[in-house]
């Protein structure tokens, strides 16, 4: 278990590698951080929440498609649910609101 500073250090590197990859590819996204929440909206306003949930040390992402909490395990984020990746998550609910393939790599 990481302390809580090291989960938000960490978290806030995961957050600046999201928009930087969204910025760097020229995908049609507006990102917006603000405290524990990065907010993606796409052209027609759909918008993915990525969420750093302190208290659990988890990050959830909130979607058209539904909700996902992810734990960290062995350098991994992985969805508590059913064991998927953070970013194959990430990659599939962007690339729905995008109409196109978004591919954002785990660290």
């Amino acid at each position: 278990m990481m302390t809580e500073s090291e989960f938000i250090r960490h978290t806030e590197i995961l957050f600046a590698r999201i928009e930087d990859e969204i910025d760097e590819n020229g995908w049609d996204f507006d990102c917006q951080a603000a405290g524990n929440v990065l907010t993606i909206e796409a052209d027609d306003g759909t918008q993915i929440i990525v969420n750093r949930h302190t208290p659990n040390q988890e990050l959830w992402i909130a979607a058209k498609s539904g909700g996902y909490h992810f734990s960290e395990q062995d350098g991994k984020w992985l969805a508590t649910r059913d064991g998927s990746e953070f970013f194959s998550v990430l990659n599939r609910v962007l690339s729905e609101a995008a109409g196109e393939e978004i591919v954002i790599r785990a660290v």
